[in-house]
């Protein structure tokens, strides 16, 4: 099968489509014959040698695609089914995939449109429910989302609206009507952000979820009134340096959340970011647009 590899740290150009056996899934896992696979920040940042050191090392997380080939004790999905899911293994941009953890794909969804979902999800909800945000509902409980325009913040504020929780988004100036769109009141980051929140609630926030990594740590401790309800998904060395919660997903998955997304799809309740395909042999070109600033397209491979 093809699969992206890298076989030294560097920019896009390292990137390579070559041929590896084709995987094979064990007990209680999937293969699928991809149809769409999610690129994400951490791609990049295992391209640049920032995340694992072993060389080579293949990429993606997040898959969709058709069943065609299932491990011992699978009895949930089978073979011909659609699904989406997590390829633990980081090797789902390719033709085939073993999915460590799947779901069928809502019948409103294209396999690109799944494909989406998975990381963004799954670290919303788990930063939710740290956070007390849970699926029990929260009514009457504020959240603060900074950085609520991108693919997992858009999830957290839609998550935590559906738990019952009032949520207010930073984003830039040209983001306030999507925040609207999905059940957040805008407001926009940067310099003098604590008045503004304050000025919808003058009392502070009851927690907050820092998604975007700007530094702005200190400010939303001091509208939540202490560190411990502030969780960080983009901030490890601030998070250290100020006593908040570093949101990891080695520490504990909402695995849950890819099952409890189907329905708010189909209901209208979750609207889905915008998606780019690339085919999966210009993997390079995708990198290159997903490090440049300002892109707010969920970037998705395609194998043809």
């Amino acid at each position: 099968m093809r699969a992206v590899r890298f076989s030294r740290f560097g920019g896009p150009e390292v990137l390579e489509l070559v041929d590896l056996p084709d995987p094979h899934p064990g007990p209680g896992h999937v293969r699928i014959a991809v149809h769409a696979a999610g690129v994400n920040a951490s791609d990049w940042k295992k391209r640049r040698g920032l995340m694992d050191r072993q060389l080579p090392q293949t990429l993606g997380y997040e898959a969709a695609g058709v069943v065609d080939e299932v491990g011992a004790g699978v009895s949930v999905v089978a073979v011909g089914d659609r699904v989406f899911g997590f390829c633990t293994d980081g090797a789902a941009q390719a033709e085939l995939a073993v999915l460590s953890h799947c779901v069928a794909i809502p019948a409103a969804l294209d396999f690109a449109a799944a494909a989406t979902l998975p990381a963004a999800v799954e670290t919303a909800a788990r930063a939710l429910d740290q956070l007390g945000v849970d699926r029990r509902g929260v009514t009457g409980l504020t959240l603060l989302v900074s950085g609520a325009s991108g693919s997992v913040g858009g999830a957290a504020v839609q998550l935590a609206v559906a738990r019952g929780a009032r949520v207010i988004g930073t984003g830039g100036p040209a983001s306030q009507g999507h925040l609207r769109l999905i059940g957040a009141e805008p407001v926009e980051y940067g310099d003098g952000l604590v008045a503004r929140v304050r000025a919808l609630v003058p009392d502070g926030v009851d927690a907050a979820l820092d998604v975007a990594g700007s530094g702005v740590l200190p400010e939303l401790i001091a509208l939540t009134g202490a560190a411990e309800r502030v969780v960080t998904i983009a901030d490890f060395a601030g998070a250290q340096q100020l006593g908040v919660r570093f949101s990891r997903g080695d520490t504990g998955r909402a695995l849950y959340a890819l099952a409890d997304i189907g329905p708010l799809v189909e209901s209208g309740r979750f609207v889905l970011p915008a998606v780019r395909t690339f085919p999966l042999a210009a993997v390079a070109e995708a990198h290159r647009v997903g490090e440049a600033s300002g892109v707010r397209a969920k970037l998705v491979l395609t194998p043809t």
